[in-house]
């Protein structure tokens, strides 16, 4: 998404980045509090369960988690092989197709799924048991998806813009640990706080 919406690229397609990238953070927080909001109230199906059962369960999802990023060569993630549509680029305005770039992948699920981490809070937001928590992981999942867009914004050339793109996939194992390390450490937090209960 780095590589498609970006100052330069807009400024070729006449659009304005500040305006495809908001719309593009907009779209991704909707996505999540979207599905978050769903799986909350579905999770309300799953009755009137003790806080430390969920506290397990939600633990039991983060360390399960971090396993199967750490086995990921291994473990092979339940995914969708579609990416979003770059047709959108040359067919739509910047904020249309920024909106629905963000839906999409602030969702989570209807594009590659790359880590576990994207189930883990899924699930946390089944295991909350409400529309409104479940909207709010969702929420803070799709403004966490979309945060990166703000790394392009004083990208005006091809050069900064490829050596952009080169420092990212370099920093690609930071995110690969910060992903595995976040879902352990939340794992340990919350089995902490069942035993608490």
């Amino acid at each position: 998404m780095l590589s498609s919406i970006n100052p330069l690229g807009e400024r070729a397609r006449g659009n304005r980045w500040g305006v495809t990238a908001g719309s593009y953070v907009v779209g991704s927080v909707a996505g999540g509090l979207a599905i978050g909001a769903a799986l909350g109230a579905l999770g309300m199906l799953l009755g009137p369960l003790p806080s430390s059962a969920r506290l397990g369960v939600a633990a039991g999802f983060a360390l399960l988690g971090a396993g199967a990023d750490l086995a990921r060569a291994r473990v092979r993630l339940p995914t969708v092989r579609r990416q979003v549509d770059e047709m959108w680029l040359g067919r739509y305005r910047g904020w249309v197709y920024g909106a629905g770039f963000g839906a999409q992948l602030g969702t989570g699920v209807v594009t590659v799924v790359t880590s576990a981490a994207t189930y883990v809070v899924l699930g946390l937001a089944l295991l909350s048991g409400s529309a409104g928590a479940g909207a709010a992981i969702g929420a803070a999942f799709g403004l966490c998806r979309a945060a990166p867009i703000w790394s392009m914004r004083t990208v005006v050339a091809p050069a900064p813009l490829r050596e952009r793109h080169r420092r990212l996939a370099q920093r690609a194992v930071l995110g690969y640990w910060a992903a595995v390390t976040g879902q352990a450490l939340a794992g340990a937090v919350l089995l902490a706080g069942r035993s608490l209960r």
